[in-house]
Parts: C-alpha cells; sequence; structure tokens
C-alpha cells in the first residue's frame, strides 16, 4: 500500500505543468478534501467550506483566488510527499472524516454514514465488500457446490466475480449473444443512465475514465465488458441460454434447472443454488390497445429498437412519456418530419445541468493521477444522489395540500420544478398545464430533463393528452375521433416490472410456485432476496428493492450480493443441504415494510405507476434509506433461517428455535 501511494505521489508531480493544468479546471470539492486528508490542514477546510452548497459541483461558487490558494497547496504537498517518499497519511479519525465530508457536500453528513461511506469509498486497497472464508476452505469437509446464476447483467456479473474470488463452483445462464442484460437489450438513441456513473459502477472496479458526467449506453455496455474481461467470466457464461424453469426436487435438495436455446432445444442441469438476477426491467410492456397488430408501418417498443427503420422524414407517434420516452423523444424529433406523442399521464423531470455535460480531460487527468481524487469523487456523488430527498417523500399527516405534494418540502420542490419547467417553455402556460403532473413530485419515477420540453416547442412536436381509441393500418384514432396519421409507431411504454421472474417457472417445497404465491403483481421477499418455501434460492433485484428516492442500483446489487454469498459460505462450511428463510422472519420484515411504503409518496392515492399493484401495495420501490438497507444487509444471520444437513429436517440452527428478527435489525426511521 505504501509503495502505491508513492508510486501514484511521483506520477502526480512528475509533470508539473500538467499537474497544474489539471488542476486549473478539476472540481474544487474533492481536491479539497485530498488537500485536507494529506495535510491534516482543517483551517483550509473552514475558509472554503462556506462557498459549498452542495454536494453537485454546480453548486460551489468558491471565490478563484481561494481556489488557486487551494491549488497551489494541493501542488506543494504533493511535492513534499514525492521528495520525502512519506508514507500514505493514516486514515483520519471519524470526527474529522465527518467534518470533512460535511464541508464537502455543504451539508451535515450524520455519523451513522461514516461506516458506510468508508466502505463505499475504499481508501485501502482491501475490497470492503468481499467475503472471505471463515476457516481454511481446504480444511473443510469435502464439498461439491455448484450455484447457477440466471443473468449476466450487473447483478449477475458481481454475483459471479464474488463466488469465483471464493472458488465456489458457478455457471451463469444468459439468454442474449453477450452481457450486458439491459444496457445491452436497450439500444434506442438517447439511450443513456441517470445515477452520475462515477456512483453508477462497482466499487470494487472504479472507472476513472467516464467521458460523460451521465454516460450513455455505448460507454455503460463497454464498462460492462471490460469488468467481464478483467475477471475473466466468460469461460463461465452460457451464452444463448434462456432459462425457463427452476424446480426443486425434495429428494435430492437440488434445484433442476431448464433452459431453452436459440434454436428452440432444451436441456436441464442440477445445482446445489439458483441465483436469480434477471433483473425488473427486461420484459416489455405492450399496451392493451384495440387494433394495434393491424399497424401496417414499422412499430417496435424502445427496448426492442428496429435500427432498420429509417425515420428520416416520417410521421413518428410515440407512445408513452417515460424515462425511455424523454430520452428517445429528443434524440429523433430533429429528424423526424413530425413527432406525436401520446401522453397517458405527465412525468415530473428534473433539471441537472451535469447530465449533458462531458466529464473534462482536468478532471479525468485528477481522478487518474492525484491519490484519493476518485474516492472523494465518489462521496460527492453518492451524497448528491442518495439519500437527501428521503426524509421529504413521507407524508405530513398535518399537511394541507395533500393532492399535490407531501410537506413542506416536497411542496417547495414541486414550486422549484414547476418554475424550471415553466422557463423551458417560454411561459407557455397551456402547454404548462398539459405536462405538469397533479401528484407530487417523486411519486413516479424522477426523470431528468432530456431537453424534453424544449422539444415540445418545436414545430413539429405535438403532444397528445386525451385517450387514444384504436388503432387502424395507418393512424391513431382518438376518443373524440380525431384521426393521426401515422408512418411509424415507438412504444415507450415501460416493463412487466411487478411481474416478477416472469415468465420462469419456479416451483419450490411442498407444491409451492412462485405465480401462485405471488399472482402476477403481488411479490414478497425477505430483504428483496429469499422467500419462504424455495430453499437455495436467491434473488438480486427482487421484491421491493429498486431504488425511486436517489441511489444507485449497483449499490443495492453490492448489499444484496455480498448477503446472498455469507449465507451460501454457511452452507458450505456447516455442511448444510439447504436453507429457507423462516415465515414469520419473512412476514414480519413485510409487515414493517409495507407499514414504512404506505407512508410514503409511491402510495399516494393520487399516483398510478409500476411501483405498486392494483391494490395499492408497494411491490418494487425500496422505501428504506440507502443506510437502513446497507445495515440490514451488511451481516447474514444464519437464525433467521431453516436449516437441514443431508438426511434431516429443516431447523433453526443453534439454540433460538424461538427467536424472531431481532429489532434493532429493522430501521426506525
Amino acid at each position: 500500500m505504501a509503495q502505491d501511494f508513492q508510486l501514484a505521489v511521483r506520477e502526480a508531480v512528475h509533470d508539473e505543468a500538467a499537474l497544474k493544468a489539471a488542476l486549473a479546471e478539476a472540481d474544487i470539492a474533492p481536491m479539497l478534501m485530498v488537500l485536507v486528508q494529506l495535510t491534516g490542514d482543517l483551517d483550509i477546510l473552514e475558509e472554503v467550506a462556506p462557498y459549498i452548497h452542495g454536494a453537485w459541483s454546480f453548486l460551489q461558487s468558491v471565490p478563484e483566488p481561494l481556489k488557486q490558494k487551494v491549488r497551489d497547496r494541493l501542488v506543494a504537498t504533493l511535492q513534499d510527499y514525492a521528495t520525502s517518499k512519506q508514507i500514505a497519511p493514516p486514515q483520519p479519525p471519524a470526527d474529522v472524516l465527518q467534518r470533512m465530508m460535511s464541508a464537502g457536500v455543504g451539508q451535515p453528513v450524520p455519523d451513522e454514514y461514516i461506516p458506510l461511506l468508508l466502505e463505499e469509498m475504499r481508501f485501502g486497497e482491501e475490497d470492503t465488500r468481499a467475503v472471505r472464508w471463515h476457516n481454511d476452505p481446504a480444511k473443510l469437509p469435502p464439498w461439491d457446490f455448484k450455484v447457477i446464476i440466471i443473468g449476466a447483467g450487473f447483478g449477475g456479473l458481481c454475483a459471479a466475480i464474488r463466488l469465483k474470488q471464493l472458488g465456489i463452483r458457478f455457471e451463469v445462464f444468459e439468454k442474449n449473444a453477450s452481457v450486458g442484460g439491459t444496457w445491452l437489450e436497450n439500444e434506442y438513441p438517447g439511450c443513456a443512465v441517470d445515477t452520475p456513473n462515477h456512483f453508477y459502477s462497482y466499487s470494487f472496479h472504479v472507472n476513472n475514465r467516464w467521458t460523460q458526467h451521465f454516460s450513455r449506453r455505448d460507454e455503460i455496455l463497454a464498462y460492462i465488458e471490460d469488468v467481464t474481461r478483467t475477471y475473466d467470466l466468460r469461460p463461465h457464461i452460457r451464452f444463448g441460454a434462456e432459462a425457463t424453469s427452476a424446480i426443486f426436487d425434495e429428494k435430492t435438495d437440488r434445484w433442476q434447472l431448464t433452459w431453452r436455446d436459440a434454436e428452440g432445444r432444451e436441456e436441464s442441469a442440477a445445482c446445489n443454488a439458483v441465483i436469480s438476477a434477471v433483473g425488473q426491467l427486461n420484459r416489455a410492456s405492450i399496451p392493451k390497445i384495440t387494433g394495434l397488430d393491424n399497424f401496417s408501418g414499422p412499430l417496435f417498443h424502445t427496448a426492442r429498437w428496429d435500427r432498420t427503420v429509417d425515420l428520416k422524414g416520417k410521421r413518428v407517434a410515440m407512445i408513452g412519456t417515460g424515462a425511455s420516452a424523454m430520452q428517445a423523444g429528443p434524440s429523433i424529433a430533429s429528424d423526424v418530419a413530425h413527432l406525436r406523442i401520446f401522453q397517458r399521464t405527465p412525468h415530473w423531470a428534473m433539471n441537472n445541468p451535469n447530465y449533458h455535460r462531458a466529464v473534462s480531460n482536468s478532471n479525468r487527468w485528477a481522478l487518474e493521477h492525484i491519490p484519493y481524487f476518485s474516492n472523494w469523487l465518489r462521496f460527492q456523488l453518492f451524497w448528491a444522489s442518495s439519500d437527501g430527498f428521503h426524509a421529504s417523500l413521507h407524508v405530513d399527516p398535518s399537511w394541507t395540500s395533500s393532492a399535490v405534494s407531501l410537506n413542506e418540502a416536497n411542496h417547495k420542490m414541486r414550486e422549484l420544478i414547476v418554475d424550471y419547467v415553466r422557463g423551458e417553455l417560454g411561459g407557455d402556460e397551456e402547454l404548462l398545464a398539459k405536462v405538469i403532473p397533479s401528484y407530487p413530485p417523486y411519486g413516479k419515477r424522477m426523470l431528468r430533463d432530456n431537453y424534453w420540453y424544449r422539444m415540445l416547442k418545436r414545430e413539429n412536436v405535438a403532444p397528445e393528452t386525451d385517450p387514444i381509441s384504436h388503432v387502424t393500418a395507418e393512424s391513431i384514432v382518438m376518443k373524440d375521433g380525431t384521426v393521426h396519421p401515422a408512418d411509424v409507431i415507438i412504444l415507450a411504454t415501460g416493463f412487466q416490472a411487478s411481474r416478477m421472474l416472469w415468465p420462469l417457472d419456479i416451483r419450490g417445497r411442498d407444491g409451492h410456485t412462485i405465480r401462485d404465491d405471488w399472482g402476477d403483481d403481488d411479490p414478497r421477499g425477505y430483504l428483496g432476496v429469499t422467500v419462504p418455501h424455495y430453499p437455495n434460492l436467491f434473488l438480486i433485484y427482487g421484491p421491493n428493492t429498486n431504488l425511486a428516492h436517489g441511489g444507485s442500483i449497483i449499490f443495492h446489487t453490492e448489499c444484496q450480493v455480498r448477503y446472498i454469498v455469507q449465507a451460501l459460505r454457511e452452507m458450505i462450511e456447516r455442511g448444510y443441504t439447504t436453507m429457507e428463510v423462516r415465515q414469520d422472519v419473512h412476514d414480519q420484515y413485510n409487515h414493517r415494510l409495507d407499514e414504512k411504503a404506505q407512508s410514503m409518496v409511491w402510495a399516494h392515492p393520487g399516483v398510478t405507476s409500476w411501483y405498486k399493484n392494483d391494490r395499492n401495495r408497494i411491490t418494487v420501490t425500496s422505501p428504506w434509506r440507502l443506510l437502513d438497507y446497507w445495515g440490514m444487509m451488511r451481516h447474514f444471520v444464519p437464525e433467521d433461517f431453516l436449516v437441514a444437513k443431508p438426511g434431516q429436517k429443516p431447523e433453526m440452527p443453534g439454540q433460538r428455535a424461538d427467536a424472531v428478527i431481532s429489532a434493532d435489525r429493522l430501521p426506525v426511521s
């Protein structure tokens, strides 16, 4: 570690002109944090702190002379470390870290976040989320244990990496011809992530070369492919193999997985455990519109974009105004003859000045060459895009404007977004009334404005808010009889997220099937990763683990994978053949989850979304802060499960036969 730090310092000061040029334009907050960490000088921290008003780089107004002071001090400090060959400074104590973090984001960072943030930032070389054996695996009784992972997107690859690190045998079944999951399947124009990429990436595989703050699909896919190469995962992946069923054999305590290849042939394989990493956003939702099949022109879903169709000069009808529409619409509007957008309900979309910004060469240089700069930028973005809004998404029972907002903070957010949209529309109040939702902000997925509102002002773009009656061979007909001719129809209608794990046929103990237990829209799981009556089955991105208040789904994925791999380690080290979450533990957790979710914005009666089912139960979204979920997932608790060794019936491990889920592991916030 000391040698790596010294090497990094020497490389940083090797070309002083390059160092100074990079610092002249690099973001000031991570630069300041690096300086304070290397020097321990809290005076400069307090001097700069009043000019940092938030975690995003555009919320910082540090005067140029003060910026230059920080730059000069940092150059001198790095040079001093290089010439004196000092080793890396010790990690600052928790109270100092809290002062640094609070100053770096312009608001108090509670001390309860410090352990999580240190784990996420990874100042040392240790992989803080890797699972390690309790005992030397070579000294364990002979074990032949195999795991099948379904899906080779972010979740499946993360699980594969962790299993490979432990030497647990595994195979990945992927229905597509390559890795990437949703980032492989979605290739519509403008496809991009709406979480900043320096946070939307694995904590153990940091990429300092992102060219955009919010990267486009091709760059994200390239990152996924780089991860696959780095960890040599392709030999473990069976491509073109779509899992169709997973059936638990109670006689052998093993799962039988059946898959179908590209030619339609079916095969099967047995394994000890199954990890489903199929995601929630991979089965397109096709609207039930009369006559849709009668349309004679090209018709496709954004998730199955038809690149053979030339849209130039065409009359295009886009049905839907969600995330994919907001990205694709502005990307094609300048090419088509006319774009007519059919809106059922409007969505909230926030402005972020970094959304279209490239990462400057200076920032990329600093990220790659200056020790700790990358760590502090990841911290900033974690804080900017995670739990900050969480408190504003709870219902205030005394709030008098409950139809349109939840509380004072939520209402202020509403007013800020409305003012922004009004400006983008040039004060067009008639159009404003069409695009501003009647429900509170964050009631549905909060989107990033991809110049959507500016697009609506184009002469060749028309939004339609009246209901559709039917589709003919050449047009879309409205309920009032208006006919809109179309050459191409694009369905931007989302996915069947609540129909989780469909169309997989999953069968557990005692005749249980996932479809019978969950129906089409009521999935439940303990911590979102495991379900009673389905031994040795684990889910990544399962029920109530989608993030809708902020954060990165990859953060949630890492939490889930660590927990799952800890469970598998427990099975192997203890010689268990099955491990199944207890019904009472599962039920108590879901009771608390439902109770929490019903007091939050997604359950608002004015909202209809894919986050909840027809009975207004939130099935997709996590109501917990990232801190809460991290705490619940950090350590696997064997007593929450029934376990069995060969020839035995499932029972509680140890002596806690009457134990229930510990209250201190469920968040109270």
